[in-house]
């Protein structure tokens, strides 16, 4: 699919698989924008067709330019504060970075200015964007790797539905202690709140679904470590923590969760990232190699 960003404007040539459904039809079912966004353009005239104001009910044909409001400006909700960023994939509609240990992906507080919002917050201002910064998932504070944020409220609304889909894909690595019984397996276990910790999370009965694929990559015998590959069909506050700490092998510099304070850390980074685009469908794969040395531990071996 052709798509180009023409100022506040996405302009998109309509393709022939596009051809005699209705305006509203791919909107809503297509890409099942959201009733609130479909109003405010309503109400703004944030749609035409070639150029022109139309009803929704306008049937398409192959080739028509099909125009989007969906670069407009929106009032900034934090901070930007300049932090070094990497920056795995880019476009004007998604960004990915390989998110360092230490930060918080998003302010916890009015006054909390040095997180990875900030800092893409500023990125933004950069580029001459003045919109919200919305992060499509979360990642732990101690946790680095690859973090998925949309541009415009459009591709975020997307996104939300492909993570709720499944459709976005993420990988993790992990050092855990002792040696697994199992190469490969999958964790089902729900997660719920420990009643007894502000913070910490707990197998449980009657908490969320969870599930967690796993996959031992390595095993070092001297420092009776393993090496664990992990996939995540949902996403659950601290799920790979609790998940392998449930299993009996909590991740290493895991104090909280059973690990012992060998690293500075818990030893868990999200190795890669796989998505299709909002509006291409072309399907993203990013790599995020680790930027510290917590995983040197194994490759010493």
């Amino acid at each position: 699919m052709n798509i180009f960003k023409k100022g506040e404007w996405l302009d998109i040539q309509v393709p022939e698989r596009w051809n005699a459904l209705s305006l509203e039809y791919i909107l809503k079912n297509v890409w099942q924008v959201p009733k609130k966004i479909l109003h405010d353009w309503k109400m703004t005239n944030g749609i035409k067709l070639n150029g022109n104001h139309v009803h929704l009910q306008t049937l398409l044909t192959t080739n028509d330019r099909l125009q989007l409001h969906v670069f407009k400006p929106e009032p900034l909700d934090i901070e930007p504060t300049w932090m070094p960023l990497d920056i795995l994939f880019e476009d004007d509609h998604v960004l990915v970075l390989n998110k360092p240990a230490g930060i918080d992906v998003h302010p916890t507080d009015s006054h909390q200015s040095h997180t990875l919002a900030n800092a893409v917050a500023f990125h933004f201002q950069c580029e001459g964007i003045t919109r919200k910064v919305r992060h499509i998932h979360r990642l732990d504070r101690d946790t680095s790797g690859a973090i998925l944020f949309a541009k415009h409220s459009l591709a975020g609304a997307i996104l939300d539905r492909l993570l709720a889909e499944r459709k976005i894909k993420r990988t993790y690595i992990a050092l855990v202690h002792g040696k697994l019984k199992k190469k490969k397996g999958t964790i089902n276990a729900p997660i719920g709140r420990d009643r007894h910790h502000p913070t910490k999370r707990r197998v449980s009965k009657t908490g969320q679904p969870a599930i967690t694929h796993y996959e031992v990559l390595q095993y070092d015998q001297n420092q009776n470590v393993s090496l664990v590959r992990l996939q995540l069909d949902t996403g659950r506050t601290h799920q790979i923590r609790v998940h392998l700490s449930y299993l009996g092998h909590p991740l290493v510099g895991d104090v909280l969760y059973g690990g012992d304070p060998s690293l500075p850390r818990q030893a868990l980074h999200a190795i890669s990232l796989s998505f299709p685009h909002p509006f291409t469908e072309e399907q993203i794969e990013c790599t995020a190699p680790p930027t510290d040395s917590v995983f040197d531990l194994i490759k010493k071996t």
